[in-house]
């Protein structure tokens, strides 16, 4: 189980039979908004609400490495487009999807929804 805490902070909760073991993975100093694995469970996205996504791949047990920085404070979700791992889609408060290249953080291409997005 993979969560985060209001500071920042993804924890894994290792639970086995009776026993269960806790592991500080990766510390973001932003909150994490959502959680996202991709679809062949490699890479962890960690979504902030300030715009940023990160990557986290739970079987190199590294940091988390920052791969979009939007900048936008109105930021609700990404999550992996399929087939593959190249690319995310994003949307906005305002109701904007973006699509981006997960490679290098390049933007690609957008589509104004032209109504609020609540979750």
């Amino acid at each position: 189980l993979y969560f985060s805490a209001q500071e920042g902070i993804l924890i894994f909760y290792h639970i086995k039979d009776l026993q269960y073991e806790i592991k500080i993975c990766a510390d973001i100093s932003q909150p994490i908004s959502s959680l996202m694995f991709s679809p062949d469970y490699t890479s962890l996205l960690l979504v902030t609400d300030q715009g940023t996504v990160y990557s986290y791949r739970p079987a190199h047990s590294g940091e988390a490495v920052k791969l979009l920085d939007t900048s936008s404070s109105c930021f609700l979700a990404a999550d992996f487009l399929t087939p593959g791992n190249n690319y995310c889609v994003s949307v906005t408060i305002s109701g904007e999807v973006q699509v981006w290249s997960l490679e290098d953080g390049t933007f690609l291409s957008k589509l104004n929804l032209g109504i609020e997005v609540r979750v």
